[in-house]
């Protein structure tokens, strides 16, 4: 059986490159969802790495560690210097730190981690797939 912690790994990696597959391939993608999905996978990616480093806290925990998370990432956009400025240029920093505020995104990032909530609630009803607790740390 395959652990949490892996489990919560490799479903944030498929979601990562979907979130990334999501911008490249934007115009693909219908015009209400486009602007949207790439946000809203960041948050379900951030969702599932949480996750998967406290795998054995309460959902509850780790949608408000997320959440928390996102929306600080979303509110320091606000914060303009040159040091922080010139990582957000970087493709790596623009990924992760974002480059404006847009209070949009918010909603994105709470439709993304609301989404991680209930599929995990699916699979856990549902028993799939079967997930057992991780061993020691």
């Amino acid at each position: 059986m395959m652990t949490r912690r892996l489990f919560y790994s490799a479903a944030g990696l498929v979601t990562m490159l979907a979130g990334l597959g999501s911008r490249k391939f934007r115009g693909a993608l219908p015009t209400a969802v486009a602007p949207y999905a790439g946000d809203t996978l960041w948050a379900l990616m951030l969702f599932l790495l949480v996750s998967a480093m406290l795998a054995r806290s309460a959902i509850a925990i780790r949608a408000a560690i997320s959440l928390g998370l996102a929306f600080a990432v979303e509110f320091s956009q606000l914060y303009h210097a040159p040091w922080i400025d010139s990582i957000r240029q970087t493709t790596l920093g623009g990924l992760v730190l974002g480059s404006g505020f847009l209070g949009s995104d918010l909603i994105c990032y709470s439709v993304g981690i609301a989404v991680g909530v209930g599929l995990e609630w699916v699979f856990r009803r549902f028993s799939l797939p079967k997930l057992k607790a991780p061993s020691g740390n």
